[in-house]
């Protein structure tokens, strides 16, 4: 009686071997920049959580001067950097994050409703714009 034997050989082996290595080789260098990607959507969110409060505090500086709502806070914005003021004048609630500033224009929004693109710097060097909306 003959006994078989069951297996892979070496050729198969070494096959496998080299498809894995080709399918880690493209694979690898998507997922090694991702930190970078990480930094850039981590600033982008704040710069759209600022422009945000900024369209909130316009709202609230509107109905303020129209008379629709009682006396609330608002946040006097006359300059980009105003957005990263300290408490109790941030917009932000808590303030900007450690590691961010803001620079941009320090004279286009001194009127009520107007308006000026401002740079917010991050981690890494990492930038994004917003609109902040002039609340005097």
């Amino acid at each position: 009686m003959k006994t078989q034997q069951s297996g892979f050989t070496l050729i198969e082996l070494i096959a496998v071997i080299v498809v894995l290595g080709i399918l880690a080789a493209t694979a690898l260098p998507k997922f090694v920049d991702m930190s970078g990607a990480a930094a850039q959507a981590a600033v982008d969110g704040i710069a759209g959580n600022i422009s945000s409060a900024a369209s909130l505090n316009y709202a609230t500086a509107v109905a303020l001067a129209s008379g629709i709502v009682t006396p609330t806070t608002k946040v006097t914005i006359a300059k980009c950097s105003d957005v990263g003021a300290a408490a109790p004048n941030n917009l932000l609630q808590g303030g900007l994050p450690a590691g961010y500033s803001v620079t941009g224009t320090d004279a286009a929004v001194t009127s009520l409703g107007a308006t000026a693109t401002c740079t917010l710097t991050g981690k890494n060097s990492k930038t994004s714009t917003f609109t902040v909306i002039g609340v005097p």
